[in-house]
């Protein structure tokens, strides 16, 4: 497969094999680790469903991965591009590179949003707004936050600018240099809050929450949350680790890239839930606390042990870290499209993406305040809409696709050739056998029960179907 593109006559790729996993666990460490994990372990139960979710990391996320990372590498090319040159005649199969395209572009415009609540939570604690606070007063920030829509906008845009700044240094300039300060800062701080967390009074009630399985605690919907997550947190489906593989030298291990960025991945979420759990049952609050667990549950904690304006500001600051490091990936997954394909200039690509996101993201900024009685798919708002969209149906068709494509479609063994490059040509057959029928089967169950979960089938059949004209049955 040639190296060049209509563009460009070579490709940028990653100076050290250390720069490569250091961004890409970038990518897969977000608000989906640390915000996210806990709060989902919590309402699930705890260790049975950490056991489920590594079971689900093993043989639904590594897989695709592996998928995601060959493709890139083998055609050097964005996620679009990608699917085209393997695909010239039969077009159908450029959809996954689309599909993963819209859903970065509609993912970064709103994680941009989340993420400058993190920014603003740095500042907050910073200035010791948390301290001396009553309970209520502390759980009643977020929802002024919330209520705010040109506070919310302003972080949105500070966020924004922060990304397209590191993008547009490029990928070794840019990304790989950031990688190499965001990432170990990203460590250094969650390690700090775990060795609290260790030593709070809730250390053993933590620890035993988090790593004994109680599998009356598990429900089918649980095992599904616990697939879905193993998948989302991957940053699978949303052409990243494409574009990412893109820049992948021919003679790395493809299977031992994978596994660092997966172990560094799911280490990262499990020294989360053990740096937020102990803390959290050390003041006698609940695991189970929702989405709310991060933004409102954690500051009332941090007002009640010692030294919690320190632990508030680096809490925080790492929440900041891992969002900032996860959209660089969905920004340059979209430039790489623009850059590849239409011949943009890196400048041109990273401040029309950057922008139109923006632009994109003010209606999410709004959901709760402005826009609060406009509702979308199924009376919900429009951040829970396109969140629904992306999350739940753009990201596991992406990866459903990938992995029959891979699997089954492929032609030529070139997927053989990528794995085996690097060495370790006793994995393929494993990983061949998963990415025909465990990882996709996996997948469009998850898919399934997320369209029947959220009502999408009726919400269809109500847009499509006879009572658009008037009719009934």
């Amino acid at each position: 497969m040639t190296e060049r593109n209509g563009c460009s006559p070579s490709r940028a790729l990653w100076a050290s094999r250390m720069g490569f996993v250091l961004a890409a666990a970038g990518s897969a460490v977000g608000l989906g680790n640390i915000w996210k994990f806990p709060y989902i372990t919590g309402a699930n139960g705890g260790g049975a469903f950490v056991l489920v979710y590594l079971v689900c990391i093993a043989i639904v996320g590594l897989p695709i991965m592996m998928a995601e990372l060959m493709i890139g590498r083998h055609t050097r090319r964005d996620a679009v591009g990608a699917f085209v040159l393997l695909e010239p005649k039969r077009r159908w199969w450029h959809s996954p590179g689309w599909i993963s395209i819209a859903a970065a572009f509609i993912i970064s415009s709103y994680y941009s949003v989340v993420a400058g609540w993190t920014i603003d939570y740095v500042f907050r604690a910073t200035m010791g707004s948390f301290k001396g606070e009553s309970a209520a007063a502390i759980e009643g920030m977020f929802a002024g936050l919330l209520a705010d829509g040109g506070r919310q906008s302003f972080w949105h845009l500070i966020f924004m600018l922060l990304c397209m700044g590191v993008v547009v240094g490029g990928v070794q300039k840019g990304i790989e240099r950031w990688s190499k300060i965001l990432m170990p800062l990203l460590l250094v701080l969650l390690t700090l809050l775990l060795i609290n967390g260790m030593l709070s009074s809730g250390a053993r009630q933590g620890f035993v929450f988090m790593f004994r399985p109680d599998f009356a605690q598990l429900t089918p919907s649980s095992v599904l949350e616990a697939m879905g997550h193993a998948f989302f947190t991957l940053s699978l489906g949303m052409a990243a680790m494409i574009t990412y593989g893109s820049y992948l030298n021919r003679d790395e291990n493809l299977f031992g890239a994978s596994i660092r960025v997966a172990f560094l991945d799911t280490m990262i979420a499990l020294m989360a839930g053990l740096a937020i759990f102990p803390i959290v049952f050390s003041v006698g609050l609940e695991a189970g606390a929702g989405p709310g667990l991060i933004f409102q549950t954690i500051p009332v904690v941090f007002s009640q042990v010692p030294g919690g304006h320190v632990l508030s500001i680096m809490f925080f600051l790492l929440l900041a870290f891992a969002a900032l490091s996860s959209n660089i990936s969905l920004i340059e997954a979209q430039i790489a499209y623009f850059i590849d394909e239409r011949c943009w200039s890196r400048e041109k690509a990273t401040l029309t993406i950057g922008a139109l996101a923006f632009a994109v993201g003010i209606p999410t900024a709004l959901s709760c305040n402005v826009m609060a009685d406009i509702t979308f798919i199924g009376e919900r708002n429009f951040f829970d809409s396109v969140d629904l969209i992306s999350s739940n149906y753009l990201l596991p068709i992406a990866g459903l696709l990938i992995a029959l494509y891979v699997g089954w479609f492929w032609r030529g063994g070139a997927e053989k050739e990528e794995l085996v490059a690097g060495g370790a040509p006793w994995v393929y057959p494993v990983w061949h056998w998963l990415i025909r029928y465990v990882s996709p089967l996996a997948v469009a169950i998850v898919l399934y029960f997320k369209i029947e979960e959220a009502g999408l089938w009726a919400w269809m059949v109500d847009l499509f179907g006879l009572g658009l004209f008037g009719g009934g049955v």
